[in-house]
């Protein structure tokens, strides 16, 4: 059994193998960085000039990307583990006495790593084409961890999900109801333009207090107590998503 010396260790190198095997998926690794760029694009000259705001759109949009691009990402992070799962690779790992918790925080990690890196670049993206900060460092610093933290916890529920699923083609579309929930939010419109039997859900979803917690810490706007909610949210999101990959784990790999 692993002792708690060496789980680090076996964290990073898995971490490592899950990057490498990114790496490998040349298709995902150029869709993961035009991807970005293209929804950039598409958002802010396509429909931008359409959709009033009260700002130019692409200082209200740029969360919004963000967090697109994370959801999108998670359908790589639940079809990595759902191919560890269903190609054997699982039994082999055991036997070199690594546990099933550093299997799942190397996909975790690798997912991290991509999506901070894909955040970055739309960032330098909508920076090129007008977007302009006005955070101080402690609000840099802040959003940042709201980033990282949503990035971890859509990461581990993509993670319960490729466990979940019976194949990785059938964990690609288990993420679709995560990539839906950007659109249902005010990450693209204010929430009061859309329909009344829309607005209560999309007020009371995570996307929104992350969107309105990136979106006024970047600007220097009031935040409220959007930064807490969304905390709470990816919190309790990263807690049942750990909680059900560790029971599904161990359910798929019983002897």
């Amino acid at each position: 059994m692993s002792s708690l010396a060496t789980a680090p260790v076996q964290w990073l190198t898995m971490g490592g193998r899950s990057l490498r095997l990114g790496r490998r998926n040349v298709e995902a690794l150029i869709m993961s960085l035009v991807l970005p760029v293209m929804l950039m694009v598409v958002f802010v000259y396509l429909f931008g000039g359409a959709i009033d705001t009260g700002t130019a759109y692409v200082t209200y949009v740029v969360p919004g990307v963000m967090l697109l691009c994370v959801t999108f990402g998670s359908a790589m992070t639940a079809g990595s583990v759902a191919s560890d799962m269903t190609g054997g690779i699982i039994d082999r790992l055991r036997s070199l006495d690594v546990g099933g918790p550093a299997v799942l925080a190397g996909h975790v990690a690798a997912s991290l790593a991509r999506n901070v890196f894909s955040s970055a670049l739309v960032f330098g993206v909508a920076f090129a084409i007008g977007f302009r900060p006005h955070a101080s460092a402690a609000q840099w610093l802040a959003a940042l961890g709201v980033l990282v933290l949503t990035i971890a916890a859509v990461s581990w529920l993509a993670a319960a999900l490729g466990l979940l699923a019976s194949s990785p083609e059938a964990a690609g579309g288990y993420t679709f109801g995560i990539t839906f929930l950007p659109y249902a939010s005010s990450a693209f419109v204010p929430i009061d333009t859309m329909p009344s039997w829309l607005r209560g859900f999309a007020g009371n979803q995570p996307v929104t207090p992350i969107t309105e917690s990136l979106r006024g810490l970047l600007l220097d706007q009031p935040v409220g107590s959007a930064p807490w909610k969304a905390a709470a949210w990816c919190v309790a999101i990263m807690a049942v998503s750990m909680a059900a990959a560790a029971l599904l784990f161990r359910s798929k790999t019983r002897a």
